[in-house]
């Protein structure tokens, strides 16, 4: 596997537990539970929200459409009603979700919309990630050579540098730690 695509691949593993803390927020949201430590903080789920958009969405998403889907669609692989349209859409998606986390966090927070955008977004974004690792990621190794994927590799992190900044993907990866002591105690 390219350096370029295990990075993505890599950066997947991160959304995806992201995801399993925004399950455990939206349970919370969900069931009304407001007791410390039972994961209904609306400050915890706003920097949660933030991650998603700053790393899922503009690191992550802008490495994929801004880089390796242009690469793919130049190698032949379908944009417009192919893999690479579905992926765009599904993005798409995503921001809506994200936006719709937001709007219910606002003030004192809406507990049900939360849950109910964090959960269409959770399911979502794991289909996603599926179909990205399974067949679209795939789909790039073999249509790009070698070189070429190397050549993205150095794309995405000047990317990331462009985007998130240096030593940025650090301090989030670091605030998923600190969520998951509290969050993934059991």
């Amino acid at each position: 596997m390219s350096r370029a695509i295990d990075e993505l691949m890599h950066e997947h593993e991160a959304i995806l537990f992201s995801l399993g803390i925004l399950q455990k927020m939206a349970d919370a949201a969900s069931s009304g539970d407001s007791r410390p430590g039972a994961a209904w903080d609306t400050r915890d789920a706003r920097e949660l929200v933030g991650f998603l958009k700053e790393f899922a969405d503009g690191c992550h998403h802008g490495k994929e459409e801004g880089i390796l889907f242009p690469a793919m669609e130049k190698a032949g692989i379908l944009n417009e009603g192919g893999p690479i349209g579905v992926m765009l859409q599904e993005h798409a998606l995503g921001r809506d979700r994200i936006r719709g986390m937001k709007a219910a966090l606002e003030g004192a927070g809406d507990r049900g919309a939360f849950a109910r955008e964090a959960s269409g977004y959770i399911e979502l974004l794991r289909r996603h990630i599926e179909k990205e690792n399974t067949i679209l990621f795939p789909m790039g190794e073999r249509a790009l050579s070698p070189q070429a994927l190397e050549g993205l590799y150095g794309l995405f992190e000047d990317h990331e540098e462009r985007v998130i900044g240096h030593g940025r993907h650090e301090e989030l990866h670091a605030m998923l730690g600190e969520f998951e002591k509290r969050y993934m105690k059991d």
